[in-house]
């Protein structure tokens, strides 16, 4: 097994991300740099896997539990409607390492299908305000 690789962009974030939402031993969150929507968080195991297939088999409960409180964070912290969670393997995925999309949503927002047109945070201090949101979320679900 591999903790984390040097060539991998994600094994990366996890050692020293900026924008995290939350952090431990089974996987970390933090804020995809170019989002579908502002708060768009990205969950990746700790240990480097590309697909989901890869992941061991006695990872796969404790990373969804991760997953699934991501996305109740980012509900929460954001007041969407609900989420969108979505995960490619191997074709779509612009990073080899296992991650999960977790995207917040509100009725007529525009996203249709399986096009995900990409927006931009306004600022470092944007995109911190609303990690420190979800991560507010996350810590009042603990």
């Amino acid at each position: 097994m591999v903790t984390a690789t040097d060539e991998c962009l994600f094994c990366a974030i996890t050692e020293r991300s900026a924008h995290v939402v939350m952090s431990d031993e089974t996987a970390v969150a933090f804020l995809d740099i170019r989002p579908v929507f502002k708060g768009h968080v990205l969950v990746v195991p700790r240990l480097h896997v590309e697909t989901l297939t890869d992941l061991p088999a006695d990872l796969v409960g404790p990373f969804f539990t991760r997953v699934r409180r991501a996305a109740g964070a980012v509900q929460e912290g954001l007041g969407a409607a609900g989420t969108f969670v979505a995960m490619n393997n191997r074709i779509s995925q612009s990073v080899p390492h296992l991650h999960v999309h977790v995207v917040p949503r509100n009725r007529k927002d525009g996203l249709r299908g399986f096009f995900w047109p990409r927006t931009k945070y306004a600022s470092a201090e944007e995109a911190e305000d609303y990690a420190a949101r979800i991560r507010a979320a996350l810590d009042r679900a603990a």
